[in-house]
């Protein structure tokens, strides 16, 4: 397995397991949003690639902090920030509890910091407010959310702290550009 910069070519199995993750939900945000969201900084955007099949992906933008993208829209606006919104991370059903999310959630860590990014930011969703914690994540439960993204719904930050994710990553490599491709075994 590696991690890449997203291709063309990978949008319809991105768009397939972001709607395999969120069947459950109304977080399904279709082609177009997603897409938009990548635009917005196709160097903070990557997919784990297991053999040509796209086995996971991350999306993030520069997006100030406190604030977030709406799910019922695309990105109109490219925000110049120092904070690295973490808009969604997925990993294929059949291969999570391998520590892929982890490893994913690294080398954007490791990329924010090579970029200077100063935060990372997300909105925990489906009750996964534990693994984002464990991550050196902080909730922040006075910034008020849309019913779109749950009841649940908890925003959440961290320092980059010079591109450290805090805990040894199975991506070691740097990618060319941002950190480059990275393999997974």
């Amino acid at each position: 397995m590696r991690v890449r910069h997203i291709a063309d070519s990978d949008w319809d199995g991105i768009v397939a397991l972001e709607s395999s993750a969120y069947t459950d939900s109304s977080l399904t945000e279709g082609r177009a949003a997603l897409e938009s969201r990548a635009q917005a900084s196709p160097a903070t955007c990557f997919v784990l690639d297991h053999g040509g099949r796209i086995t996971g992906y991350v999306l993030s933008l520069p997006y100030p902090r406190f604030q977030y993208p709406e799910l019922t829209r695309g990105e109109e606006v490219i925000f110049h920030s120092r904070n690295l919104h973490l808009h969604d991370i997925v990993i294929d059903e059949e291969f999570r509890g391998r520590g892929l999310a982890r490893g994913l959630l690294h080398h954007l860590t490791v990329t924010a910091g090579a970029k200077t990014y100063e935060h990372i930011s997300l909105i925990s969703v489906g009750d996964n407010e534990t693994f984002w914690a464990a991550n050196g994540f902080h909730a922040h439960p006075d910034v008020p959310l849309p019913r779109s993204y749950g009841a649940t719904a908890v925003y959440m930050s961290r320092a980059v702290q010079g591109g450290r994710a805090g805990s040894s990553a199975p991506f070691p490599d740097p990618l060319p550009g941002s950190p480059p491709h990275h393999e997974v075994g």
